[in-house]
């Protein structure tokens, strides 16, 4: 059986590596946090750019036109 040393400098190492990763993934996940919180704004914004647009379509008052008036096949 091989002895285990277990030095202060060893253990300092592998915290400031655990710190590390941490902050990397960290920085990572806030990184597509703001993403997704930029992303769902301008979705938002498009949203209520197309309502407005389709109840202005919907305010339209869309008057029938007979269209067939010049056809040849017209029998008046």
């Amino acid at each position: 059986m091989l002895p285990i040393k277990l030095s202060a400098s060893k253990l300092l190492l592998s915290q400031i590596d655990i710190v590390t990763v941490l902050v990397i993934v960290v920085v990572f996940f806030s990184i597509l946090l703001v993403l997704g919180i930029r992303k769902s704004y301008k979705l938002k914004k498009e949203n209520e750019r197309l309502d407005k647009i389709s109840e202005e379509m919907a305010r339209k008052e869309e008057k029938y036109r007979d269209f067939t008036e010049g056809h040849m096949y017209n029998n008046n």
